[in-house]
């Protein structure tokens, strides 16, 4: 089939890449000449591990394209995606849905021929029938089908994700749109993945919904750690009794300093802020929210409980992105600690792995080091904010000899307090006592 993907972030890229593997012709389209530049020379927009070797697999097989000229790619195609960004709306939180919109506009004036027209970029309930709408009165001729396709693709593990994931959701209420979803993603039914058909509303809301659910199981947790630290338990083992329930489930249960990226921050904002303009509002949400900004912006009085004054102190920062595997910096608990600990008068210090190049525009005043040793370099303490494996087995006798004081402020729960004091350092972590 030939697929139009507008859009080559993380989704669309992603996504594109994956169909042409599975098989068929795709297209990706974006007005950044600069990226698009990029694209046809190997060089990757986002840091997604194996992504460059898939996009240069399919390229080389003639499944996949780059272009900045949507005309042709819409013209001939079955399907064409929306994969454009969504950020939330400044100043009320709201999904910026301009993006969508204007791709939209764009593509009514293309579409040659009956022509499936799927949103995979994350979006309110309602969006589908404000495309459909946009379309219809542009080219009250055209043959078109407005589907709802959410992405439910982990950073880091997209391409496992898109290639082997726990469902496919499709909403839509077109029988020749169904025939062309279902052929698109035939390579799953042999993996006999679950692909659940719903009218488009739901599938809109099923998104925000599941990364509500996760982004609250995480908060949830965070809570839990600062009552385990009152009352001297471990929230490790808190976690893993509650995990082993199977109505519960392990996952989304890690301690740490809050969630950020892509996609939680956001999404429950815009689930809030619909919630509230349909008149009925999701208090556990809006909690959610509210108490995943406060904790970001706590840990830096974490680090100074530990500490004591932090004026003229050098603090170490290990990991900036919002998780590993990933060189996104978007609402990454680092944006909020790092600026907290310099108002407290520290001087900041850091290494990633892949965050540097975006945290450099985004942190001011902070001396950025070439890896996690110089980053121990001198420092009073270590803060370790973002879980990469590198930083999973540090040469501790090396760090501690660097090190003006050996401490440790491990907000991921990497190391076991109980080695850590042995080896003569004063650690502090999340929930355990």
């Amino acid at each position: 089939m030939h697929v139009a993907m507008i859009g080559t972030g993380y989704v669309g890229l992603v996504s594109g890449a994956c169909f042409a593997d599975f098989g068929h012709s795709v297209t990706c389209i974006d007005k950044d000449a600069g990226k698009i530049a990029g694209l046809h020379e190997g060089r990757m927009p986002i840091y997604e591990p194996g992504l460059d070797v898939l996009v240069a697999q399919n390229v080389k097989a003639g499944r996949l394209s780059f272009t900045t000229d949507a005309t042709r790619a819409v013209a001939e195609a079955d399907a064409v995606f929306i994969a454009v960004g969504t950020p939330s709306r400044r100043g009320d939180g709201h999904a910026d849905l301009s993006y969508v919109f204007a791709a939209a506009e764009e593509i009514a004036g293309l579409i040659d021929g009956f022509t499936v027209i799927v949103t995979k970029s994350t979006v309110p309930v309602g969006t589908g029938d404000e495309i459909e709408k946009i379309i219809r009165a542009r080219r009250p001729d055209a043959q078109f089908a407005v589907v709802s396709n959410p992405e439910f693709l982990r950073e880091g593990a997209a391409i496992e994700d898109f290639k082997r994931p726990d469902r496919v959701v499709v909403g839509l209420n077109d029988d020749r749109a169904r025939a062309v979803m279902t052929e698109l993603y035939r390579p799953l039914y042999l993996n006999e993945t679950p692909i659940q058909f719903t009218e488009r509303r739901t599938s809109e809301l099923i998104k925000y919904a599941g990364n509500a659910f996760l982004a609250m199981k995480i908060t949830f947790i965070n809570e839990m750690a600062d009552l385990c630290e009152a009352v001297g338990a471990d929230v490790q083992q808190v976690a893993r009794g509650i995990g082993l329930d199977k109505r519960i489930g392990g996952k989304f249960l890690n301690a740490g300093p809050g969630y950020g990226g892509s996609c939680f921050p956001k999404d429950t904002l815009a689930l809030v802020r619909t919630a509230v303009d349909a008149g009925s509002p999701v208090r556990l949400i809006e909690t959610t929210v509210a108490v995943n900004e406060a904790r970001k912006k706590a840990m830096a009085g974490k680090v100074a409980a530990v500490v004591g004054d932090l004026k003229d102190k050098v603090v170490g920062v290990l990991g900036l992105t919002f998780k590993p595997n990933t060189d996104d910096m978007r609402d990454a608990p680092a944006l909020d600690i790092i600026p907290a600990l310099q108002a407290l008068g520290a001087k900041v210090q850091a290494f990633d792995p892949e965050g540097m190049t975006e945290a450099r525009h985004m942190l001011e005043c902070v001396d950025f080091r070439e890896d996690a040793y110089s980053a121990a370099q001198g420092a009073d303490v270590l803060v370790i904010i973002t879980e990469w494996d590198q930083f999973r087995a540090l040469d501790l006798d090396r760090v501690k000899d660097l090190m003006t004081h050996p401490v440790m402020v491990d907000l991921r729960n990497i190391y076991k307090p109980d080695d850590m004091r042995a080896m003569g350092f004063t650690y502090a972590s999340i929930g355990r006592g």
